[in-house]
């Protein structure tokens, strides 16, 4: 991304993200998936490394989703500071859970990186923490659209 692309980016994430709660959010999201994907960069057993780019896959397309949660929730309660409003405080909480569950994620496949030998268990570990992630992000989506009055979405 350019300088100017990632000057616009900035500007529109200001807008739409703000500069508080849900903007940090975001971007811890986004930190974690870009640390996973770095940890891909070197694996040198093929097959290790095709499960983790699936997983990859399945994280990367969780980033739109958070961003639609974080955007909304900053429609609904604008944050510059990092005060957590209290009819979204569920929202927050889920969204940080996966962000930190996230870094986990991460942390299991660089741990798998640095195995010596043949991993018995492939990316069994990095599998089970993505699962996590995944019902985070989901566990936000539903507090979201529970807070709006629309009642609990179907799982």
């Amino acid at each position: 991304m350019g300088f100017f692309s990632a000057a616009r980016q900035g500007r529109r994430d200001d807008v739409e993200l703000g500069k508080g709660l849900w903007r940090r959010a975001h971007d811890r999201f986004n930190r974690g998936l870009d640390r996973y994907h770095q940890v891909l960069e070197g694996f040198e057993d093929e097959t290790l490394y095709g499960e983790l780019v699936d997983i990859a896959n399945e994280l990367s397309e969780l980033a739109p989703r958070v961003r639609q949660v974080c955007v909304e929730a900053q429609r609904r309660f604008p944050s510059n500071g990092l005060d957590i409003p209290g009819p979204l405080s569920g929202v927050h909480r889920a969204l940080s859970t996966a962000g930190n569950s996230l870094a986990m994620t991460a942390e299991a496949a660089a741990m798998l990186r640095l195995a010596v030998g043949p991993v018995p268990a492939g990316a069994a570990s990095v599998r089970r923490r993505a699962e996590s992630v995944v019902e985070q992000v989901h566990d936000a989506e539903r507090r979201l659209a529970e807070a709006a009055g629309g009642g609990p979405t179907p799982t």
